[in-house]
């Protein structure tokens, strides 16, 4: 299943934003290739305050509702910004991943990917950071553990470390939160030292890394751990932005290699969560390398 909405390309950061609306238009553009001509679709709903409080605090919730221009842009800190319908583009897509989780633990879907914009892998309980609102798989997560289930993985491949759901659940051990990523880089966390309570495993890759460095952190450091905790369900911090076409960082991974990590968390989600995966869109700011990862991405997938 895919799930996404038109008002996810409404989110306006401001002329020269990286996380622009032409992102969503080129994963979008991929996902609308024959090869994804049979995968269901299905639109966002809405995440609600009380799916919100689950990961965020109420401050953080009512700041961003009431930040919301009726023109222009408004910023929360120096890279993250709201323009008139943010709101709603945040909100649609918190709620993608939650759809996407009741779909999968339904059983009407097997694997999802939210195509959705902005990011949220940087809101951290407290704070709008790193162009991201709220925290969209954590809340998918969050629900997840609240319709009952007791092993949730979050798997974070963006090139940037996934501050906020760190944060968010390094007290939590029903959830277990993998990460690769470039060190040194924003947003400065992700030290392999960082363990929380057992549950957070870290991989820096040092600029200019490669393919064998990435796969390498991932076959060595983090699967083995993945593997251990037999999760339930997984959910995927897809960011693209690791790929060596990038402009945002300096890692030098090659779209192969995005197939390569997907077809690995597919087998491993057969082993021990019947398959279940929901991924969603995190970074990725060239749009031949979104265009040809988000394909690479969805076909291991959906098969």
């Amino acid at each position: 299943m895919i799930i996404s909405h038109p008002a996810c390309a409404l989110h306006d950061a401001g002329p020269g934003h990286p996380e622009s609306p032409t992102r969503l238009a080129a994963v979008l553009d991929a996902l609308n290739a024959p090869a994804f001509a049979l995968v269901p679709r299905q639109l966002a709903p809405t995440a609600s305050i009380a799916q919100l409080l689950r990961v965020h605090d109420p401050a953080l919730i009512e700041r961003v509702f009431a930040s919301e221009p009726s023109v222009g842009q408004v910023r929360l800190d120096p890279d993250t910004a709201m323009s008139p319908h943010s709101l709603e583009a945040a909100l649609r897509a918190a709620g993608a991943v939650i759809a996407g989780v009741d779909a999968v633990l339904l059983g009407s879907s097997r694997r999802v990917f939210c195509a959705v914009r902005p990011p949220g892998h940087h809101a951290s309980p407290s704070e709008a950071m790193g162009f991201c609102l709220f925290n969209n798989v954590a809340i998918g997560a969050a629900h997840a553990l609240a319709l009952g289930l007791s092993r949730v993985a979050i798997l974070d491949f963006d090139v940037h470390h996934g501050n906020g759901t760190q944060a968010i659940f390094s007290a939590e051990p029903r959830l277990l939160f993998a990460s690769s990523h470039q060190s040194p880089l924003y947003p400065g966390t992700g030290a392999e030292s960082e363990h929380g309570v057992g549950n957070i495993f870290n991989a820096g890759l040092m600029p200019g890394a490669r393919s064998l460095e990435f796969r390498e952190a991932w076959s060595t450091l983090l699967f083995p751990h993945i593997e251990a905790f037999a999760p339930q369900l997984i959910l995927i911090s897809a960011g693209f932005d690791a790929h060596r076409l990038d402009p945002l960082a300096q890692l030098n991974l090659r779209t192969e290699d995005f197939a390569w990590i997907s077809e690995r968390i597919v087998a491993l989600a057969e082993r021990s969560a019947h398959g279940r995966i929901v991924s969603s869109l995190e970074g990725g700011y060239s749009l031949t390398a979104l265009r040809e990862c988000t394909t690479a991405h969805c076909t291991a997938l959906f098969g």
